[in-house]
C-alpha cells in the first residue's frame, strides 16, 4: 500500500498525489474496503477515488530520482517499435501507453519522431496516429520525470537534452 502524500502512476491518468486512504461512507461501497483519494498532478480540478486493491488499472510508484536519471541515460540504447503495418503499430502504441512503462513510452517517442523525420524528408506530413501517441507518451514520461527529478515539467525536455549531450560529449 502506498502512503499518504506519496506519488503514484495511476493508469493513463498519469502521476497522482495520494491525498488520503479511506473507507468512504458511500451507499453501495463496502465499508471495509479501502480507497485511495488521488489528485492528478498535471490535471488540476480532478479527484479520483479508487480501491487500494484495484486490479483493473495499473497503479505503481513513481520512479525514484536515481531510477529517473538512469532511465534518461538509457534513452540512446532503447530500441524503437518498428512495425510496418499501420494498424499493428497503432495497437502497439496503445498497449505501450496502457502499460505505464516509461521505457515503452520512450519507444513510442523515438519511433514517432523517426517516422515524422522520414515522412518530412519525403515531403509528407506526420500521421495523426504518430502525432497523437507521441504527445501522449511525452506527456506521461515528462510528468513522471518531473516529479521524480524535481524538475518543472516544461523543463524536462531540456534536462534530457543536457544530460544526454553531456554524456555523449556534445
Amino acid at each position: 500500500m502506498f502512503e499518504k502524500g506519496g506519488y503514484i502512476v495511476y493508469g493513463t491518468t498519469g502521476v497522482c498525489e495520494i491525498e488520503d486512504t479511506t473507507s468512504p461512507n458511500i451507499e453501495g461501497v463496502p465499508g471495509n474496503r479501502l480507497y485511495y483519494v488521488l489528485n492528478p498532478c498535471f490535471k488540476k480540478g480532478n479527484r479520483i477515488f479508487t480501491p487500494v486493491d484495484n486490479e483493473k488499472v495499473v497503479i505503481r510508484a513513481v520512479m525514484t530520482q536515481e531510477e529517473a536519471a538512469s532511465l534518461v541515460d538509457e534513452i540512446p540504447h532503447i530500441e524503437e517499435l518498428w512495425e510496418k503495418d499501420d494498424k499493428v503499430r497503432e495497437l502497439r502504441y496503445k498497449e505501450a501507453i496502457r502499460s505505464c512503462n516509461p521505457r515503452e513510452w520512450i519507444q513510442i517517442i523515438k519511433t514517432s519522431y523517426q517516422r515524422q523525420q522520414q515522412r518530412k524528408a519525403a515531403g509528407k506530413k506526420a500521421t495523426t496516429v504518430d502525432e497523437r501517441y507521441f504527445k501522449a507518451a511525452e506527456e506521461h514520461l515528462y510528468a513522471e520525470l518531473s516529479i521524480a527529478l524535481g524538475v518543472p515539467k516544461d523543463e524536462v525536455r531540456d534536462y534530457i537534452q543536457k544530460r544526454l549531450g553531456k554524456e555523449q560529449g556534445n
